[in-house]
């Protein structure tokens, strides 16, 4: 749905202007996502906030439903980042008085005029993330807010956007002077590349991911050597010493292609050091997928003290994660020609299952446009995660639509990385629907 005769500036000058408006001397409601970008985008927004000295209250969820709104209070402002545009008709419907939303995901509803809407899609601006257009939002209100550039980066690199960089993310990145190398995507590339290998999936590399013996086996047929015991880290490698890495690798896991672990590795400066983003986001990203989003939050607006706890959790985090991964390999899974279901009940954390589907899509032990599914419970719900393998193939967001039109429930994403919550007792309904339609898509090819 696009927006007919504004430009994108000229829209997110309109909404900041509205928003000021409204906003006034008001208490504002914060409502954000859990993941990396949204919690990036409360951080940015809360900041800037803070800086005009309003008042403001955050939330942050897993999911937006329509209970949720319906016990929002109806006369305070309202601002959503990076969620609801796929609620609107609920929104519309709520008796809110003022809603703001900036977000990245698909429209498909009409916008209600209870509604100011910020989203690249109205504008064919797809390919930036929702802490991306709340840090535009909030430059465009102080320009002193240049200063959360690096929060929208980290936003960026939690979304998996930094393969698809356009213009707007590129003057993103000119605020914060970010720090770019070229190098392996294995994370973090300011560790001794013997550890992050060892500790790395993905790439899974099979007989050295978890074995230090098969690092150092790696190692040696790359041609290197620890220097007074010490490996060098991945930034630290010149580049015959990359491309002698990287051909190791891809020697180990040959279904792996060149673009897939080689690419533009950001180094942003938290708590006064350098780091690599997709190390912070994973901090991030692991603090609110156990439960803990104000830490994320905290970490974020580097809150002294914050640093260390989102380390702990981000240990408990990789534990989780891997005994997840080895249910998923041992356990029963539904598939056929280009779909897997793994139905993980109650035996993996709800909030976990969207990362694993998302390490498989990104493994090398699937076809290209295979559509992997992920379920687990999630009180009397069922959280579902579908990603595309290559993110190549038919549109999971649509797919998911479809069944939840049908079945009952919320439904939010893109076209090649998207979720639903449905409740339990469908949960026969939703595997056999999903079969079906993955089915007979693949002859509609």
């Amino acid at each position: 749905m696009k927006k007919e005769g504004f430009s994108f500036n000229e829209s997110m000058k309109d909404a900041v202007k509205k928003f000021l408006e409204i906003l006034g001397e008001q208490e504002i409601l914060v409502v954000s996502h859990f993941d990396t970008d949204g919690i990036c985008s409360a951080a940015i927004m809360i900041q800037a906030l803070k800086r005009m000295d309003r008042k403001f209250s955050v939330k942050i969820l897993k999911v937006l439903n329509k209970d949720f709104i319906d016990k929002l209070e109806k006369n305070k402002p309202v601002v959503f980042l990076d969620l609801a545009s796929g609620m609107l008709s609920h929104i519309g419907e709520s008796g809110l008085k003022e809603v703001f939303i900036i977000d990245h995901h698909e429209i498909i509803q009409q916008i209600p005029k209870n509604v100011m809407i910020v989203n690249p899609m109205m504008h064919d601006k797809e390919k930036i993330s929702s802490s991306g257009l709340t840090y535009l939002f909030c430059k465009e209100i102080n320009a002193e807010n240049k200063k959360l550039a690096k929060l929208a980066v980290l936003g960026m690199i939690g979304d998996l956007m930094e393969e698809n960089i356009d213009q707007l993310d590129k003057a993103i990145l000119e605020d914060y002077e970010i720090k770019r190398k070229r190098g392996l995507l294995i994370y973090p590339s300011t560790r001794p590349v013997n550890k992050v290998l060892e500790y790395n999936s993905d790439p899974y590399i099979l007989g050295v991911t978890g074995n230090p013996a098969g690092v150092t086996e790696l190692l040696r047929e790359a041609g290197m050597n620890p220097l007074n015991g010490k490996y060098k880290s991945i930034i630290e490698l010149n580049k015959e010493e990359m491309e002698k890495l990287v051909t190791a690798i891809m020697l180990r896991t040959p279904n792996t292609n060149n673009k897939a672990i080689v690419g533009n590795i950001f180094l942003l400066k938290f708590f006064n050091k350098l780091e690599d983003a997709r190390e912070l986001s994973a901090r991030v990203n692991a603090c609110s997928r156990l439960d803990e989003p104000e830490i994320a939050l905290q970490f974020c607006i580097e809150v002294p003290g914050a640093r260390k706890k989102a380390e702990a959790i981000h240990v408990k985090y990789k534990q989780h994660l891997i005994s997840g991964l080895e249910f998923v390999r041992n356990s029963e899974k539904i598939h056929g020609k280009g779909f897997l279901i793994i139905n993980a009940r109650d035996r993996i954390k709800d909030t976990i299952v969207g990362t694993i589907a998302s390490i498989l899509s990104n493994s090398s032990l699937y076809e290209e446009g295979t559509i992997i599914t992920t379920m687990a419970y999630y009180e009397d719900k069922i959280k579902i995660s579908s990603r595309n393998v290559g993110r190549k193939g038919r549109n999971v967001r649509e797919i998911l639509d479809s069944i939840v039109s049908e079945i009952g429930g919320e439904v939010g994403g893109h076209e090649f990385a998207a979720g639903c919550v449905i409740s339990q007792d469908k949960e026969d309904h939703f595997i056999e629907a999903l079969r079906k339609s993955c089915e007979i898509e693949l002859v509609k090819i």
